[in-house]
């Protein structure tokens, strides 16, 4: 009789069984076991079985989750190497002074963090004393992307090393006096230190995804063997909310970075309370990583649980583990053992019996302090087959808890991360439990000292004898001494100055255009990375596909569909274009990390990203930012620019605004050009000043923004007008004067001078004609290539004047002298022209392209915005009219003639 509760054979199974016979008896002896010895025994014996043939390399779909237990079991744990005395007596002292500092700089209302490297002290002193490599032996070392808040406990360790002193601690989170500390990691701020900033969280993890899959490409091209370096990412478990924090897992997985490890510090708390408050982080995590296809390992438990698992022999510990939510297991942080007995153990006739065996004492310290976070025995197995794993990037989910050896009013609070300091007594508790020697004299009139054991010490000299043999001090940052890179011959650049003739050419073919001859140039071609986000076709560079190569780790395993095209797609190992398919965040990852190998791995790169501009500093501003903390250089360029050149897109594709925000940046020097000569001279500047020869009191740390168009026009040859080039950088120059440009005008005409820039200053060349032709007005045009230069010009003259300096702004040098009021146009909020208004002495109006777009036809869209042609004629007749030069009747008949 067949039993009811059986497993039966799908009958939607696709998959044909050879041998229905076995299967049923498989599936039989599945259904014993469980009628005997229970469901917890049959799944105990299906998950061994099915990671036995995952280990066994059987095709089988992934165990997503494991038991809430250490992926390295005590037995299998490698002994740790050194001094593991003198290891845990310099992590005492660093746990010390980073808990001083905090709590001497709060008297000062500068706040800090305590609790966050409280709980992760051993997962850097272990990576510290055995596993990351310096930038002083072969290759570029590890990169390092350290978790901001723990920044103190890095801190710590760099003044017990002797690379920080007492007064530098002391001026934690102030340095405007010049001798200061960062409150997080940051380039700009302490570059001799810090690598990666990665406080605005989820920008670590990805970005560190990148780095590493950059290395492979540096290595795979040819430009630096770097497979020696490691990428170590340190999270937080709350940190992995942020959508970016795992927006490149299976890109990783895909790419088989197994030089990229992730370090979750899961102590199972964010902000403000729980992570997962009624579930489980660390289950979470591991199925989301396991899913994409990395390499896990659970660090949960210390040594102290061996004898409560060893007494588990019905698995009833285990599946409590699993049951218990991550908000209880802070709570039995913080309660007695009574309450643990019977809210934990009493859950279970088992534990009960379980709990009978055990001690007060070994139930407080299992459940209060033995995390596998807190030994260095448990961190050093897991970074150990992190490293020697091959094949995947690996995840190290280490469970902590915040506020480790902080006292019971800090550990596993909600409200820890908020809290800055000690008292006196907590700091004597903490010093009692450390077992430092610091004496109760020490307190001074209440203020906690800095301890440190002498810079001859054992601890100091066991630290930086580790550290000589790992390759040198950690985290570092190098800037090596690159000879400049020579400049690409002039040609390349020359060759737009004839213009196009009668052939329509849109800005964004120049620039790629340009990039095609650059990336010929013998010395320097091979240092272009170029990057786009699944839009090469789009701006015109599919034919850079068969000569430049598209990188792929497994160069191309399949025949091209185009394979007959002269422009076929063509991936190879070696390949030169990051294409990243749909992804504007991985794009700026990759160019962060293109833009920084000067730095990081001592070659000069030259990145340039090429995107839809409303999808750039809209989407991944916070990149951008972190883009001028790391100190990059390249080209950022904002394809298909403007509010009205993108015809039938609608307002989501009409970007109207990416000028203003990157006006925001300091680093960002922000150029709209109109013409294709333009390009080629901002560019050649661009080059020199990062990568070529830095004149007195320049910042090479700068990187480019350039807006370029879609919009097929005449590209005009470059004007000969003396200082022309200067004008292109500087941001404003005269394209021509109304007689210049050949239109006929009376004398003693007024006169006005109408500014544009990018796409608008074809439409400012119409209106000179037509005020010319049909109004009597002579309207000279100018190229303003970038207001923000200009604004950021004038600025430094305002400073330069309260300093007591004469300077004059180089927009009113430029305008000096011109006759009449002056109209900006542009395709951008009106916010974009006005950002120069105060200087210019002449009568200021400006147009632009404000509010959301729409879909419509190129002139129906500028009609509509008031930025066409007949629209500045209209507002250059209403600004004469108002000084009295032109009839005040003549704006009506305008408005009326043109439709408006």
């Amino acid at each position: 009789m067949t039993d009811p509760n059986a497993i039966q054979p799908s009958e939607l199974d696709q998959l044909p069984d050879r041998d229905p016979e076995e299967t049923a008896e498989w599936q039989a002896s599945l259904d014993a076991v469980a009628r005997e010895a229970g469901p917890h025994r049959a799944a105990y014996l299906m998950r061994r079985t099915l990671e036995r043939a995952e280990a066994g390399g059987i095709a089988l779909p992934k165990l997503l989750e494991t038991d809430y237990v250490n992926t390295i079991p005590t037995s299998a744990e490698p002994a740790v190497p050194g001094d593991p005395e003198l290891e845990a007596r310099i992590t005492a002292w660093n746990r010390w002074n980073a808990a001083a500092m905090v709590t001497r700089g709060s008297k000062h209302g500068v706040g800090g963090h305590i609790a966050t490297f409280a709980s992760a002290a051993w997962l850097y002193e272990t990576g510290f004393n055995h596993f990351f490599k310096g930038k002083e032996g072969d290759g570029s070392g590890d990169q390092l992307y350290i978790q901001g808040h723990a920044s103190p406990g890095i801190y710590a360790r760099a003044f017990l090393d002797g690379r920080l002193s007492e007064a530098q601690l002391d001026n934690f989170r102030q340095e405007a006096g010049g001798n200061g500390l960062p409150s997080y990691p940051h380039p700009r701020r302490l570059p001799w230190m810090w690598e990666f900033p990665t406080v605005s969280m989820g920008l670590g993890p990805l970005s560190a995804i990148y780095q590493a899959r950059f290395n492979r490409y540096l290595t795979n091209r040819g430009i630096k063997d770097v497979s020696s370096s490691h990428v170590w990412a340190f999270l937080g478990d709350g940190e992995m909310d942020e959508p970016e924090s795992t927006a490149a897992l299976a890109l990783a997985a895909r790419e088989e970075l197994d030089n990229l490890t992730f370090v979750i510090n899961c102590n199972l708390q964010r902000l403000d309370g729980p992570v997962r408050a009624n579930f489980k982080i660390v289950q979470e995590l591991e199925a989301q990583f396991r899913g994409a296809g990395w390499n896990v390992v659970k660090t949960l438990w210390g040594t102290a649980w061996d004898e409560l698992f060893a007494l588990d022999t019905t698995g009833a510990l285990v599946r409590r583990l699993r049951q218990v939510p991550d908000a209880q297991v802070q709570t039995y942080q913080t309660r007695d053992a009574a309450y643990i007995r019977q809210d934990f153990f009493g859950a279970d006739p088992a534990l009960v019996e379980m709990a009978k065996l055990l001690s007060d004492d070994k139930i407080l310290e299992c459940f209060h302090l033995s995390r596998g976070g807190h030994e260095a025995r448990k961190v050093y197995a897991a970074y150990k087959a992190a490293v020697e794993h091959k094949g995947a990037p690996t995840v190290i989910l280490a469970q902590t808890v915040k506020g480790h050896t902080l006292g019971e009013g800090f550990a596993s609070k909600n409200a820890n991360h908020q809290m800055k300091k000690l008292s006196v007594d907590e700091f004597k508790a903490m010093r009692d439990l450390l077992e430092l020697p610091i004496k109760d004299s020490d307190f001074v009139d209440g203020v906690v000292p800095y301890g440190h054991p002498g810079a001859d010490s054992p601890e100091v000299r066991y630290l930086q004898e580790r550290r000589a043999a790992l390759g040198g001090p950690a985290p570092a940052r190098r800037t090596h001494p690159l000879a400049p890179l020579p400049a690409p011959a002039e040609k390349a650049f020359a060759s737009f100055d004839k213009g196009s003739g009668s052939q329509n050419v849109a800005t964004t073919m120049a620039f790629v255009r340009l990039v095609k001859d650059l990336v010929r140039d013998k010395e320097t071609g091979k240092r272009w990375v170029p990057i786009v986000p699944d839009e090469a076709r789009t701006f015109g560079m599919e034919s850079l596909f068969p000569s430049l190569g598209i990188y792929s780790p497994k160069g191309q395993t399949y025949e091209p569909v185009d394979r007959d095209q002269l422009m076929f797609y063509k991936e190879a190992k070696n390949g030169q274009i990051l294409n990243e398919g749909i992804t504007e965040a991985g794009s700026m990852a990759d160019f962060i990390a293109a833009s920084t190998a000067y730095a990081t791995h001592g070659e000069a790169m030259i990145p340039f990203y090429i995107f839809y501009s409303m999808f750039g500093w809209q989407r991944t501003a916070d990149q951008m930012w972190q883009l001028g903390d790391q100190l990059g250089r390249g080209f950022l360029v904002g394809a298909t620019a403007g509010r009205t050149t993108l015809t039938g897109e609608g307002l989501q594709h009409a970007d109207g605004h990416s000028p203003v925000i990157a006006a925001t940046n300091p680093a960002a020097l922000t150029y709209d050009p109109a013409f294709a000569y333009e390009i080629a001279v901002i560019v050649r500047e661009g080059l020199r000043r990062m990568y070529g020869e830095a004149q007195p009191g320049e910042d090479q740390n700068v990187f480019y923004y350039l807006t370029v168009y879609n919009e097929p026009l005449p590209q005009p040859a470059k004007p000969g007008v003396a200082g022309i080039d200067e004008g292109i950088v500087k941001g404003l120059y005269r394209f021509n004067t109304a007689e210049s440009a050949g239109v006929t005008v009376p004398a003693n005409a007024p006169r006005i001078q109408l500014l544009g820039s990018g796409t608008a200053i074809h439409w400012t060349l119409q209106a000179q004609k037509l005020l010319a032709e049909e109004w009597g007005v002579a309207a000279d045009v100018w190229s303003a290539t970038s207001w923000s230069e200009l604004r950021r010009d004038a600025m430094e003259a305002d400073a330069a004047l309260l300093r007591g300096e004469e300077r004059v702004p180089f927009v009113r040098q430029a305008l000096q002298g011109a006759e009449g009021p002056v109209l900006a146009v542009s395709d951008y909020m009106r916010q974009v022209p006005d950002q120069i208004a105060q200087w210019v002495e002449q009568d200021w109006s400006s147009l632009g392209a404000d509010g959301f777009g729409l879909s419509d036809t190129r002139p129906a869209a500028r009609r509509h915005f008031g930025v066409d042609a007949e629209s500045i004629v209209v507002a250059a007749l209403a600004q004469l009219a108002r000084r009295g030069e032109v009839k005040a009747t003549a704006v009506k008949e305008a408005r009326e003639k043109y439709g408006l």
